[in-house]
Formats: C-alpha cells, sequence, structure tokens
C-alpha cells in the first residue's frame, strides 16, 4: 500500500461530530490519503460499550458515508477480547507494508504507559498527538517523545454526554450525522426515551 492512512481507534458508543471533525483535521494536517476509524470489542482501559459492535460498526458506516477518505474497519471487532492497539498497529503494518500513523489523544498518551507494550508502540507506528489548546501536560509529553503533536478545539460532545441525554429523553439532533440519530432512535439505543423525544 503506497499511500498514508491514519487508524483511528475507540468505542465510538455511539460517533458523533467530534470525531468526524478531529479525523478529517488531522487527514489534512498530516497530510495523510484518509483515516481508518478502528471501533473496538472492548476497550482494555474503559468499562464495558453500551452498544453492541455491529450497531457501532453500522453507525460509523453511516456517519462516513459519502467520505472516501474517512473508512472503517472491523478488524478489531472481528478479533474479540480486549482490543490492544498494539495489535491492530502489527496487522494493519504488515497489511499495508508501511508503518500506520496512529491518531491519539491526549489524554490518552497520558496513559500510555499503562498500554500493552507502549514502547514498541512508539516504534512500530508514527504516533501523532492532538489535544485541546492548553493541554500542557500532553504537550510536554508529547515533545519529550518526539511526536506530531497538534493543539485542536475539541467538541465539547462526548459519547458519554449523549448517552446519558439519551437515557433521560433529550435529542442529540446536530450533534451526530442525521443518519445516526434516526439508526439510534430505529434501534432504541442507549435508552427507551430516545424515540420520544429526538424527533
Amino acid at each position: 500500500m503506497n499511500t498514508r492512512w491514519g487508524m483511528f481507534g475507540g468505542s465510538f458508543d455511539p460517533v458523533h461530530y467530534g470525531h468526524l471533525v478531529v479525523a478529517e483535521l488531522l487527514r489534512e494536517l498530516e497530510r495523510l490519503d484518509g483515516v481508518l476509524f478502528i471501533p473496538a470489542w472492548r476497550s482494555p482501559h474503559k468499562s464495558r460499550t453500551r452498544a453492541a459492535g455491529a450497531h457501532r460498526l453500522a453507525m460509523l458506516r453511516l456517519a462516513l458515508r459519502g467520505n472516501p477518505a474517512l473508512r472503517v474497519s472491523a478488524v478489531e471487532l472481528r478479533r474479540g477480547g480486549p482490543s490492544y492497539s498494539i495489535d491492530t498497529v502489527r496487522r494493519l503494518r504488515r497489511r499495508w507494508g508501511r508503518r500506520p500513523t496512529l491518531l491519539l489523544g491526549g489524554d490518552a498518551l497520558l496513559d500510555l504507559s499503562k498500554w500493552r507494550e507502549s514502547d514498541a508502540l512508539l516504534r512500530e507506528a508514527r504516533v501523532v498527538v492532538f489535544a485541546r489548546p492548553g493541554a500542557e501536560a500532553a504537550a510536554r509529553r508529547a515533545r519529550a517523545l518526539g511526536l506530531r503533536y497538534h493543539e485542536v478545539a475539541l467538541s465539547s460532545v462526548s459519547s458519554s454526554t449523549l448517552r446519558r441525554m439519551l437515557r433521560r429523553g433529550f435529542s442529540i439532533r446536530y450533534q451526530v450525522p442525521e443518519t445516526v440519530r434516526r439508526y439510534i432512535e430505529r434501534h432504541s439505543l442507549y435508552g427507551s426515551g430516545a424515540a420520544r423525544r429526538s424527533r
């Protein structure tokens, strides 16, 4: 594979505009040919996901439709078990014949020492860190490790906030793509109040 792609992992439970904006912006800043969204089967660093892998994969496909530079991979969902980034990096490196670019949030960077084979991850992937303006601890850590670093005006939207809103029956319109909002409603994900209040 001669093109340069980034990998963007996470639970995406659910995917929202914040994810999409970050991926597109980093694709441009890093001059990547595209970004591969990789939903985790189970993150070793988070509690269990609320929506099944098949639902999260379907929502990502809906959210990314129409932009060939943003794609989704089910590699971690097919593998099952805890989703360790080093395993995915090695698989993609074999497939692509080059080091993948791993897009990593500043908070994740500060916890990187807890990740499986974190030293190997820094060798086997080209790590690009993004964080909110003023995230000095993440910036210092990225500089110390010699990593690419970008300050990004991240959206205040979070998947956990959206799930909480849906449980309480509030609308999440304009915070996720409309196709994703309708999918959540149709499948009654994240709380029974979604269908009643999000129209």
